[in-house]
């Protein structure tokens, strides 16, 4: 049904247009008790889909990466939805527009999207106020299903490279106390100069201000490690040493995960033809060209962390078989987006159902759609 709503009332229309009237119509739903209940009765499922990680109770392994609702308009609309985790941003202490239109592209035959979004944003300031919102809507979850709200902060663009670190510990701030778990993120291709710090020498004072900031401002945290989860996003496109090298760095700062990964600005094997991933131009592509990069990031990872960080795996994620591929290379947490925007509104509930309950005992990539318990 979805793929012909897709095709005849959202292809031809602008991606970012499409995307804020979906989104609009996602949260007009949600406003009313009724659709809202029929949403959760249909999408919310009490499974052998739920982890504990990050000392935190995720009600599914599969959430919603962060890019999807930039200022946490949407939380509890979301999580009627069927994400176990929402990740909010990501998120500037400044309000920002973001780069200019038109700056969202769809690459249908690769199912995958480019954005140059830029951090658009009402600042952590506001988003902070509708965090607070958000968590007062969602008490009226039961605690076992109720989502796991995650926050991604950036650096905002007017903000030079040599005053990062005070840009982000002035997100961190104002979002910790609000957050289930934050997000240093340093690797999207769109703000200039940014991926810069994914070296070990920016790094390592950024993710120490960021983390002494986080433990003093939210001194009792929602999750069970006594502190704020603190995780690192990078990119795809760092080379495998380097990728090794924050790892490491990461372990010993105490950093609790790694979210890999970000968008990649490589256009290397699309199917789309040359005149549209022209017309796309600029900006990072995100969808299932990513995921074999995605996949051999996170198992390369996992084997050389072992079992020190907490691994997010995003990229190229579109079904329950894509997701068991990540729990049993490594992951412990599955994020998605672009597949969100292909698939429709009850995309996170079918991936949820479809999960296996022991994906370690199944070689290969599943396609028999898995079982699930229903909701008691």
């Amino acid at each position: 049904m979805y793929e012909y709503v897709f095709r005849f009332g959202f292809s031809w229309m602008d991606a970012e247009l499409a995307h804020r009237i979906g989104f609009g119509a996602i949260r007009l739903a949600d406003g009313v008790p009724t659709a809202r209940r029929q949403l959760r009765r249909h999408s919310i499922r009490r499974s052998h889909a739920r982890v504990r990680a990050l000392g935190l109770d995720f009600p599914s392994v599969f959430g919603l990466a962060a890019g999807f609702d930039k200022n946490g308009v949407g939380v509890r609309a979301l999580a009627s939805l069927g994400f176990g985790h929402i990740e909010v941003g990501t998120v500037t202490a400044r309000p920002q527009p973001g780069n200019p239109k038109p700056r969202l592209f769809r690459l249908p035959d690769d199912r995958a999207v480019v954005n140059r979004m830029g951090f658009n944003n009402v600042g952590a300031a506001e988003v902070a106020r509708n965090l607070a919102r958000a968590r007062t809507a969602l008490a009226e979850y039961p605690r076992a299903s109720r989502p796991i709200i995650g926050v991604n902060i950036g650096k905002s663009k007017v903000v030079p490279l040599s005053e990062a670190v005070d840009d982000y510990v002035e997100s961190t701030t104002i979002l910790a106390p609000l957050a289930d778990y934050l997000v240093i993120n340093v690797s999207s291709p769109n703000t200039p100069g940014l991926r810069d710090l994914q070296s070990v020498e920016s790094l390592r004072p950024l993710i120490s201000a960021v983390r002494a900031t986080a433990d003093a401002v939210a001194p009792s945290p929602r999750s069970s490690l006594g502190h704020v989860p603190l995780l690192v996003k990078i990119a795809p496109d760092l080379a495998d040493d380097d990728v090794k090298a924050i790892a490491d760095l990461a372990v010993e700062l105490g950093v609790d995960g790694l979210i890999a990964a970000n968008t990649t600005v490589s256009r290397a094997g699309l199917r789309s033809g040359g005149d549209e991933i022209s017309d796309a131009g600029d900006g990072g592509l995100s969808g299932e060209p990513l995921r074999a990069r995605a996949v051999e990031i996170l198992k390369m990872l996992r084997e050389h962390t072992g079992d020190k960080l907490t691994l997010v795996s995003v990229g190229g994620v579109t079904d329950a078989d894509d997701v068991d591929e990540r729990i049993v290379a490594g992951a412990t947490l599955v994020q998605g987006y672009t597949g969100f925007l292909y698939e429709g509104p009850f995309w996170a509930s079918r991936i949820v159902k479809g999960v296996s309950a022991n994906p370690t005992s199944r070689p290969g990539r599943r396609r028999d759609g898995g079982v699930h318990e229903e909701e008691s």
